[in-house]
């Protein structure tokens, strides 16, 4: 086999990863937002995607200065 032939055959292989993985993602997604939607939640941030909390800090009471 020709250098040429295996980066394409490379190059074949990651696009169709790629692939997979994207549409993997996006059911996976579409489940979740019909389930979401089928037991009438919100569709809250937390809700919809409770793995990706951004700065779980603890909630704070009555006033609170600046940091």
């Amino acid at each position: 086999m020709k250098n040429t032939s295996k980066i394409t055959l490379g190059l074949v292989a990651v696009g169709a990863a790629a692939i997979v993985i994207y549409v993997a993602r996006r059911v996976n997604a579409e489940r979740m937002l019909i389930k979401v939607s089928d037991e009438g939640y919100e569709t809250a941030h937390d809700i919809l995607f409770p793995d990706k909390s951004k700065g779980e800090k603890k909630m704070r009471y009555g006033p609170i200065l600046p940091m």
